[in-house]
C-alpha cells in the first residue's frame, strides 16, 4: 500500500532539498536508510506516536529561522578537564575542538570513514537505527542515517580518565544540522560522554551506542537555551551482560524538542537508565518518547522524567517498557511528572507496560499538578521571598531526575546552571 499523498508530497519535497553525502562503505547503510524513509514517510499528526507534537517544522524543506541566542555566561561543562569536540551548524571545527587523541578510545570523523573501504563503524552505522524501527517506526531516525553530513565515531576500549565533551554551536538564523554519531563501547570499557549546545536553528541527531559486556557508558546531555530552535534527536542502545548505561537530559528554552530513546537490554544482569528534566516558558513543546526492551535475565531498567511548565507551555511523555519471554527477574520502572505553574499549560503521558514473564517488578506512573501550596507556605512563613520559595521547590521537583546523574560534580553544575536560570525568569 502506498502512502497517503499529504505524506508522499511533504517526504518528497523534504529528500529533494537533500543529497545523500558521499559514502565508501558506509554507501550500503545510507541507501537502506533512505529506502526506509521513502517507505514510512515521514512523520504527520496522523502517526500514533507523533498524536501530541506536531512534527510540520521539523520535515519541511527547509529550516524555520532561529535567532541565535548570546549567553552571558560560560559554556555548560567547560570547568570540567575533558576533551571537547566542537561542531558549528552542525560542521566540526578542527580548529576549536581538542586534540582526538586519548587513551583508551579511538575518535574518527564520520567524513574519514567514508573514505576508508574498511572501518569497525560499518558494522554499526544504521544497525541499531534500522532495529528500533519495529515496532514503532523512526522515520526521522532512517533520514539521519541516510542523509547525516558529519559525526564521530567512537570506540572505547579502556577506562578514559576524562569526559568527551560534544560542543554544538548555532552560528546562523537558518542553519540546519543533521549529525551522526557512532559508538562502541568493549568489554569492560568505561566512559562518559557530555553534551551541550542548541547546534542549529534545526537540529537532527542520531547517536547509536552498542555496549558490550561488562561496559560503561555516562551520557548527560544540556540542550541549547536558544529559545526558537527546533530538535529531534535518537539514541538507540544496546546493552550486553553487566553492562551499564545511564543517560540524563536538561533541556531549558526551544519552541520544539523530540527526544527518542530506544534501548535494548540484550545481555543479563544489564542496567539502563535514562532521565530528563525540562523547564518550559511559553511556545515551548517538549517530547521525550522512551521504548525500553528487556530480552535477557535480572535486567533493571529505569525511566525518570520531570517536567516544569508554565505561560502555555507543554509537556509530552510516551514511555514503554516491554519485557520480552523470558527476560525474567526483570526490574522495570518508569515515572513520568509534570508541575504546571498556571492553568495554561498541559502534560500529555502514555506510558505502557507490555510483558511477557511471569517473574518480574515493573511499575509506572505518571502525575500532573501545581506548586505544593503547604509546602510554599511554609517557606514563606520563614522569611523566603515568593519567588525564590517557587524556585527552590521546582529544584526538589526535579532532584529525582538530576539524581540519576553519576558524577555528583556534573550533577552539582546541572543544579547551580538551573539555580542561575530559574533566578532570572522572576
Amino acid at each position: 500500500m502506498g502512502l497517503p499523498e499529504v505524506k508522499q508530497s511533504a517526504t518528497e519535497a523534504r529528500l529533494s532539498a537533500l543529497s545523500l553525502p558521499e559514502s565508501g562503505c558506509l554507501k550500503a547503510a545510507r541507501e537502506a536508510a533512505l529506502s526506509r524513509v521513502q517507505t514510512m514517510g515521514l512523520p504527520s499528526r496522523r502517526d500514533e506516536y507523533w498524536k501530541y507534537t506536531k512534527p510540520d517544522t521539523l520535515v519541511q524543506a527547509d529550516a524555520p529561522k532561529a535567532a541565535v541566542f548570546n549567553a552571558d555566561e560560560a559554556p555548560m561543562f567547560s570547568a570540567f578537564e575533558r576533551l571537547n569536540i566542537v561542531f558549528v551548524d552542525g560542521v566540526f571545527d578542527a580548529e576549536a575542538s581538542d586534540d582526538l587523541s586519548l587513551e583508551g578510545v579511538t575518535i574518527d570523523r564520520i567524513e574519514d570513514i567514508c573514505c576508508k573501504d574498511i572501518h569497525w563503524a560499518k558494522d554499526l552505522y544504521g544497525v541499531l537505527e534500522a532495529r528500533g524501527q519495529t515496532p514503532v517506526e523512526r522515520p526521522l531516525a532512517a533520514l539521519n542515517t541516510a542523509f547525516a553530513s558529519d559525526g564521530v565515531a567512537i570506540r572505547v576500549t579502556g577506562k578514559v580518565s576524562k569526559p568527551i565533551n560534544f560542543t554544538y554551536v548555532h552560528s546562523h538564523e537558518s542553519s540546519d544540522a543533521i549529525l551522526h554519531h557512532v559508538i562502541r563501547v568493549e568489554t569492560g570499557a568505561e566512559v562518559t560522554i557530555l553534551e551541550n549546545g542548541p547546534a542549529a536553528s534545526r537540529f537532527n541527531k542520531c547517536m547509536e551506542i552498542d555496549i558490550a559486556d561488562g561496559g560503561k557508558l555516562h551520557l548527560v546531555r544540556a540542550q541549547g537555551r536558544d529559545h526558537e530552535r527546533r530538535a529531534a534527536t535518537h539514541l538507540f542502545a544496546r546493552l550486553g551482560t553487566e553492562s551499564v548505561f545511564k543517560s540524563f537530559t536538561l533541556t531549558v528554552n526551544g519552541v520544539l524538542t523530540r527526544n527518542e530513546a530506544v534501548i535494548e537490554l540484550t545481555g543479563d544482569d544489564a542496567v539502563a537508565h535514562i532521565a530528563g528534566a525540562c523547564v518550559g516558558d511559553g511556545d515551548f513543546h517538549h517530547d521525550d518518547t522512551v521504548f525500553i526492551t528487556h530480552d535477557a535475565v535480572n535486567c533493571e531498567s529505569r525511566q525518570v522524567f520531570k517536567k516544569v511548565l508554565r505561560n502555555g507551555a507543554t509537556g509530552v511523555f510516551q514511555g514503554k517498557i516491554l519485557v520480552k519471554e523470558g527476560a525474567q527477574k526483570t526490574d522495570g520502572y518508569q515515572i513520568s511528572q509534570s508541575l504546571l505553574l498556571d492553568e495554561d499549560s498541559q502534560f500529555l503521558a502514555k506510558p505502557e507496560l507490555e510483558i511477557y514473564a511471569d517473574d518480574v517488578a515493573c511499575s509506572h506512573g505518571s502525575t500532573s499538578g501545581a506548586i505544593d501550596e503547604e509546602g510554599l507556605f511554609y517557606l514563606r512563613s520563614r522569611g523566603v521571598p515568593h519567588g525564590e520559595a517557587t524556585d527552590l521547590m521546582t529544584l526538589a521537583f526535579l532532584a529525582e531526575a538530576v539524581d540519576e546523574i553519576e558524577d555528583p560534580e556534573i550533577a552539582a553544575d546541572i543544579v547551580s546552571r538551573l539555580e542561575g536560570w530559574l533566578a532570572r525568569r522572576r
